[in-house]
């Protein structure tokens, strides 16, 4: 089938008759042209030729023989915009297909939009691996590796092992204290080390230990049965473990292991700008909701910013959808791509007549597609009105994504996680929350977690999902480039397509809106809050005492009421949307304090009475000439000088009060005075 506009060729099949796509549905969505062939990929593969002959982008919807489409697309129009969009396991497969026409629609129009180029790191192996151990377990599998890795074998004190009856690789004792770095570049410090004693006869004995020896390696094979040596130790590159006890667990891990030279390229997966990092100002700590989350303990604090290192970080996402500035934003794909595919999809499923509000379901390649695929093989499918949306990882999706999906007309979101998360999902469950509460002050559809291994649990939670009938006037707003303008615009998008708008929704701490509430009889305009304000929501006005604040900017990091000198300042976590209208709201001004003297505007009454109410009981201030000396803060600064040079008082004369020095307490001893 063709695109009206005529720029995107879209190839549909049957599958042999197994499914029968609906291209009715496909063409109020804007497809037209050519029937469904037969077999896409075998007997009618003349039609993809066709379509490339085109020249234009080109959408299969067939995604199982990728592969093959691919490479005819390389041979024939290399460069070709080639997508694919399965519709057969998703729509065709499934006990609801005839229903699924605005699904298929659906899927096509969200995989035509092509996600931006990211960047990789490169990590190099020379081979060079240290294989950790307990028993002989360690030493055979250094022997199965000792042909394709440089190994050495690093026992615990007090293993009872055979000397080896010939020295292929050294093998040393040693207990890991610390253990940091990535594939090609581990550091590990070792307490108890010592190499062993050439005269072992029935176990290997080691000679003098020595602590804090340092070994460094490409590889670390660990073979302890022991506590991990790194969070989420299935995510760190280059960190290999197994239970010596399971046989075919250690296999793998040879297998593995062994091919493991080279250079390797990894995805930088987190797009970082320090400028937006709200972590901290003047040495105070603002923000630290990426540092809680990060589950491989790949971002560190780095000054007023947090540094993300590629090499270790592991994808999941958290720390991109919970960071409220966008400093840190996912690149696989990136935030504005996942609502671009949103949009195009939920439009195309509302220009086909879908009856039904549809249900957006996130889900992971490795372990939401299998579960997918299963449901349309062996059950009953995907409901119709279920949308699967494929991404790298599910702990990706902040809440702009999910206010998105409903603003663009969702009737609720599902995210399909494991049923044991390799990593814990914190910042994932406090995005839900977050969506969760303001759809329901507003009426959406839940946002919910559906946590299963087994597909047909998988289809009695999606079963339980709500059918509602679809609105006729969802948003279709284009969703900006940066993340922090995707997060607002999505929300207040979110409450004008709702059942029930909201004015004012209170949110838990933590949330990344909020509004500032000044103490004015204790704010005195001295702008540290401002200073110290990493969004620009505090703002200053340059041409009169005045405290301004833009509410959409805020993301309640609490660096301000950290801040400021009177504990003037308060944080409130809220969405407010009527406070979303007013780009800046005047939160505290005062008339601008003349000086007593020349009469120029150089500060506030109440910071003048603040500093001479602070400085009223200081000796300098005390006296006879007391209330003079205080008058003078009254002036400007130039005035101010003329004035203290006018009136002669030195503050180092023999007579007034200064420090005392070493040579004070000499002339006291001298002259026999007591201390």
């Amino acid at each position: 089938m063709v695109h009206a506009d005529r720029t995107r060729t879209i190839l549909t099949c049957t599958c042999e008759g197994t499914m029968t796509p609906d291209g009715s549905a496909l063409e109020k969505a804007g497809c037209s042209g050519d029937p469904a062939a037969h077999q896409l990929c075998r007997a009618n593969l003349d039609k993809f030729r066709e379509a490339l002959a085109l020249g234009g982008p080109v959408t299969v919807t067939c995604t199982q023989e990728a592969p093959l489409f691919q490479e005819v697309a390389e041979a024939e129009a290399p460069g070709v915009d080639l997508s694919f969009a399965n519709i057969r396991e998703t729509a065709g497969w499934t006990a609801e297909a005839a229903e699924s026409g605005p699904k298929m629609a659906a899927l096509v129009a969200a995989a035509a939009v092509q996600p931006a180029a990211f960047s990789y790191t490169t990590m190099e192996s020379s081979g060079i691996a240290l294989v950790l151990g307990r028993d002989e377990v360690a030493l055979q599998v250094a022997q199965d590796l000792a042909e394709t890795l440089d190994i050495t074998v690093l026992l615990k004190p007090g293993a009872d092992v055979t000397p080896p009856r010939q020295t292929r690789f050294p093998v040393l004792q040693g207990a890991i204290r610390k253990a940091e770095g990535h594939l090609g570049a581990f550091s590990l410090t070792v307490d108890d080390y010592a190499a062993p004693e050439p005269s072992s006869r029935r176990m290997l004995t080691f000679g003098p230990a020595r602590d804090g020896a340092v070994s460094r390696t490409d590889l670390v094979i660990d073979l302890t049965g022991d506590t991990p040596l790194f969070a989420a130790d299935a995510l760190r590159p280059g960190y290999y473990r197994a239970d010596p006890r399971d046989p075919l667990a250690v296999a793998r891990l040879v297998t593995t292991t062994s091919q493991m030279v080279g250079t390797f390229d990894k995805p930088i997966f987190i797009d970082f700008s320090t400028d937006l990092c709200a972590h901290s100002r003047n040495e105070i700590t603002g923000c630290t909701r990426c540092l809680s989350l990060c589950p491989t303990g790949a971002i560190m604090p780095d000054g007023d910013s947090v540094v993300i290192d590629p090499n270790i970080c592991a994808g999941c996402g958290q720390c991109a959808a919970a960071c409220p500035t966008g400093a840190a934003s996912y690149a696989l794909p990136d935030v504005s791509t996942v609502a671009r595919q949103l949009r195009a999809g939920l439009r195309a499923w509302h220009d086909a007549g879908g009856a039904l509000a549809p249900v957006v379901l996130f889900h992971d390649a490795d372990h939401g597609e299998p579960l997918i695929d299963a449901s349309g093989r062996y059950g009953n499918g995907l409901p119709a009105h279920v949308i699967p949306f494929a991404i790298n990882e599910i702990s990706q999706v902040g809440p702009e994504v999910m206010a998105a999906a409903l603003a663009y007309g969702a009737a609720a979101v599902a995210l399909l996680g494991r049923a044991r998360p390799l990593h814990d999902l914190a910042g994932l469950e406090a995005g839900l929350a977050l969506v969760s509460e303001v759809a329901e002050a507003t009426g959406h559809g839940p946002c919910t977690l559906i946590e299963t291994d087994d597909p047909d649990q998988l289809e009695t939670a999606l079963a339980a999902l709500p059918r509602t009938p679809r609105r006729d006037a969802p948003a279709g707003f284009l969703p900006p480039e940066d993340k922090r303008g995707l997060l607002v615009m999505a929300f207040a998008e979110m409450n004008r397509a709702a059942p029930t708008p909201a004015t004012k929704v209170p949110l838990p701490k933590g949330a990344p809106f909020g509004t500032v509430v000044v103490d004015t009889d204790a704010c005195t305009l001295c702008m540290a809050c401002t200073g110290a304000c990493p969004a620009n929501a505090l703002l200053d006005n340059p041409e009169a005492p005045m405290l301004r604040f833009t509410e959409t900017a805020c993301v309640q990091c609490g660096l301000c009421e950290q801040t400021c000198p009177e504990d003037a300042i308060s944080l409130v976590p809220q969405v407010d949307f009527e406070a979303w209208e007013t780009p800046k709201r005047i939160l505290n001004e005062e008339p601008a304090f003349c000086c007593t003297s020349c009469g120029k505007p150089f500060a506030t009454q109440s910071a003048i009475s603040r500093i001479q109410e602070k400085l009223s009981t200081h000796w300098m201030f005390v006296g006879d000439d007391g209330d003079r000396r205080l008058k003078v803060l009254e002036m400007c600064e130039d005035c101010r000088v003329e004035a203290v040079v006018n009136e002669g008082f030195d503050p180092h004369a023999e007579d007034t009060r200064r420090v005392r020095t070493i040579e004070d307490h000499i002339a006291e001893e001298d002259r026999g005075k007591p201390h």
